[in-house]
């Protein structure tokens, strides 16, 4: 072997151990620079922890990855959580779950407040102006992406039909199309087994990154073998955490959003896309927390901050407990901590039950796992839901001023419009990165505002 090939071939010993402490560096750096909503964070991990660090193997990693996408809840967070796990145990993975999202709520309510306390400045709103319609642009392109890779076949295509029916002229509950779809795919796996065979969605790469520390071959960790008795710990644990917290909320608007938001969190299959029209009807028409047009700068805050992107549920809580003056008048700021505070514990806290529950049962088995038929009926129906929120975004937009009375009234805004179709053109055509389209488009919004 020349010096060439040896200079450019994996290397051959396993790398040493982390220390928790590495792992808790690196989960703390990963909480500050996951951008690009699942993909792009799956990325970064898969870059750092099989790639350059060789943590864990590819097959493991996707192994990992597969069931968390079967799981309601942010996959990419989840799958930090099942890493963190599978390398320091329990602690390891609240760990890494945690970091994964405490960066981003700190960012976000700073952000928020600033949205709240100087949103009617010119400058803070040409911004927004511009990003509202880059953002009508992303939600179409999701539901494009998602149906690209789920709609195989017509049956698909109908229920997805169905869904943006029942969610668009009947205004049915997101909770309940959710649970419609999986009865209607789990009976389609029973008579047209051959329409819902989806797989779990990432293949095995055939790359040789080298021997990993969590390898195909790695002897079976002790931590990681089911056991009944941590299994009953950790729900119960996990259940009194839960209840106590609830308890513990005196406040009627937080407590509110604690029930919402956890409801919210076991809802959330096909990703944050699908769960917010969820959020939408619960925060502006049930419980009248913030606006529509609120909810829109909300979801483009929660795109130009790392974290997933369901991170907006606290956007919705900070906005939420500041409308509602929780605390008064003279405590603004505290009452939305606080509310981005609740919101994201009751979102995030089932994911680190699924996972510190699941793993150890999805370890005991290293084949792939498949989608079941049920969730390939949900995943379906999530792209009619996502549709319909780009819908709803857009009129916004484009309609500023009209009424559910009244859609088509007030104007209609041809600049941002084409805005939008631009947009959209540059993240489907020209697959350019989201966070450029975002800028480019604030920078548009912001020229706009001024010479108008």
């Amino acid at each position: 072997m020349n010096d060439a090939t040896a200079a450019n071939s994996p290397p051959q010993e396993r790398p040493a151990h982390p220390s928790f402490w590495e792992a808790f560096v690196y989960w703390l750096k990963l909480g500050f620079i996951s951008f690009g909503g699942p993909a792009g964070q799956i990325a970064i991990m898969h870059q750092e922890l099989v790639e350059k660090r060789r943590w864990i193997g590819e097959h493991r990693f996707l192994h990992a990855l597969n069931y968390c996408m079967v799981l309601p809840g942010p996959e990419a967070q989840q799958l930090a959580i099942y890493i963190g796990w599978l390398l320091h145990r329990t602690w390891g993975g609240i760990v890494a779950g945690t970091l994964f999202v405490l960066p981003s709520l700190f960012i976000l309510a700073g952000l928020t407040y600033v949205y709240m306390a100087f949103g009617d400045v010119t400058f803070v709103k040409g911004l927004f102006n511009g990003i509202k319609p880059a953002v009508v642009a992303i939600v179409v392109f999701a539901a494009w992406r998602i149906g690209s890779r789920a709609l195989k076949n017509n049956v698909l295509w109908a229920l997805a039909a169905l869904s943006f029916v029942a969610i668009f002229v009947f205004d049915i509950p997101f909770p309940y199309i959710v649970i419609a779809a999986g009865i209607l795919g789990f009976i389609g796996g029973k008579v047209m087994p051959d329409k819902f065979k989806v797989g779990g969605g990432h293949g095995a790469s055939d790359k040789n990154f080298g021997p990993a520390l969590i390898d195909d071959d790695t002897p079976p960790i002790p931590h990681t073998r089911f056991r009944w008795p941590y299994l009953i710990t950790l729900l119960a644990v996990s259940l009194a955490i839960w209840a106590g917290a609830i308890a513990l909320i005196g406040d009627p608007v937080l407590h509110d959003m604690a029930e919402f938001f956890t409801k919210a969190a076991l809802v959330t299959f096909g990703g944050a896309y699908a769960v917010l029209p969820y959020v939408y009807q619960g925060g502006v028409e049930t419980y009248g927390w913030l606006t529509g047009t609120q909810m829109i700068d909300g979801l483009a805050l929660g795109e130009t901050t790392p974290g997933p992107l369901i991170m907006v549920v606290s956007f919705v809580g900070f906005v939420g407990a500041w409308t509602k003056e929780i605390f008064g008048p003279d405590a603004l700021f505290l009452a939305g901590f606080a509310g981005a505070s609740v919101a994201t514990f009751f979102t995030f806290l089932p994911s680190f039950v699924f996972i510190l529950a699941g793993a150890p049962m999805v370890e005991a088995t290293h084949g792939d796992l498949k989608f079941t038929a049920p969730l390939t009926g949900i995943t379906a129906a999530v792209v009619g839901v996502v549709l319909n929120l780009a819908l709803f975004f857009g009129w916004h937009v484009i309609f500023p001023n009209a009424t559910a009375a009244a859609p088509f009234s007030g104007g209609f805004e041809w600049f941002y419009a084409l805005i939008s179709v631009a947009a959209f053109i540059a993240l489907w055509k020209y697959k350019q990165d989201i966070m450029k389209v975002i800028a480019a488009c604030a920078a548009l919004g912001l020229a706009y505002t001024y010479a108008v």
